[in-house]
C-alpha cells in the first residue's frame, strides 16, 4: 500500500509549481507537504486556519495547538498565519487557491467528485471539500485506481453521494493520469510498470487515449 501511495504522490507534488497557495486534503493528500522542493515558495492552506503549513514534525517540535484539517499536527513555516474559519472559507470562496489536491473514493467520466462520506458509515462532517472543488482555480484527485475488492473507482457515474458535479481537472491514480476536458476523460499519463490495456481493463469509466500518450507506445 505504502509503495502505490509513493507513486501517487511522487506523481502529485509535480502539480505543484513555484509561488502558488495551495490546499490539501485530508489523508493521502497530506503526505505531499514533505515532498515539495525546499526552494519552492508555497503557501499551503488548512480551511481550520492556517496558511503556511510547513512540513511534519519530529518528535521535538510537535504541538498540539497547531494541527491541519485532518487534526494531525504539523509545522508552520516563517511568515505563516492564523485565521478563523469565516476566513478561511474566504479565501476559498474568492477564488484564492491556486490548486486543492483532494482525496477521492469515486471518480466519474465527467469529472464527478464522491469524497466526502459512506452512507450508514459515521462521518464528523463534509468538511472544505465541497469550497474547495468550487472554489479553488485546480482540482486534482489523488486516490487508488481500485478499491479493495479490485472494483475500478474509476466509474461511468459515482454511486456515492456527490461532493461536486463536473469539478475535477485531472485524477492522477497508482496506474495513470486522467485529465477532464470539453472532449471527455482523456488517458495522458501512464504510472511506471503500467500498460494501457492494464489501465482499460481496470477502469470502468469511458475515456480516449492521448495521441502523444499513444505514439510514445507504439
Amino acid at each position: 500500500m505504502m509503495d502505490v501511495r509513493k507513486k501517487i504522490i511522487t506523481r502529485a507534488v509535480l502539480e505543484i509549481a513555484d509561488g502558488m497557495n495551495v490546499n490539501l486534503g485530508i489523508g493521502m493528500p497530506t503526505l505531499i507537504a514533505n515532498e515539495i522542493p525546499a526552494n519552492y515558495n508555497v503557501l499551503l492552506q488548512s480551511e481550520n486556519g492556517l496558511l503556511g503549513i510547513g512540513p511534519y514534525p519530529v518528535e521535538s517540535e510537535v504541538d498540539a495547538n497547531l494541527i491541519n484539517a485532518g487534526k494531525e499536527t504539523v509545522t508552520a513555516v516563517d511568515g505563516s498565519s492564523y485565521f478563523d474559519s469565516a476566513e478561511s472559507f474566504a479565501m476559498i470562496r474568492g477564488g484564492h487557491i491556486d490548486l486543492a489536491i483532494l482525496g477521492g473514493m469515486e471518480v466519474s467520466e465527467t469529472g464527478d467528485l464522491a469524497n466526502w462520506m459512506i452512507p450508514g458509515k459515521m462521518i464528523k462532517g463534509m468538511g472544505g471539500a465541497m469550497d474547495l472543488v468550487n472554489g479553488a482555480k485546480k482540482v486534482v484527485v489523488v486516490m487508488e485506481h481500485v478499491n479493495k475488492h479490485g472494483e475500478s473507482k474509476v466509474k461511468q457515474a459515482c454511486t456515492l453521494p456527490l461532493t461536486g458535479k463536473n469539478v475535477v481537472h485531472r485524477l492522477i491514480t497508482d496506474l495513470a493520469v486522467f485529465d477532464f476536458t470539453e472532449d471527455g476523460m482523456i488517458l495522458s499519463e501512464l504510472q511506471e510498470g503500467t500498460t494501457i490495456k492494464e489501465v482499460q481493463e481496470k477502469t470502468e469509466a469511458s475515456f480516449t487515449v492521448s495521441p502523444q500518450l499513444m505514439s510514445n507506445q507504439q
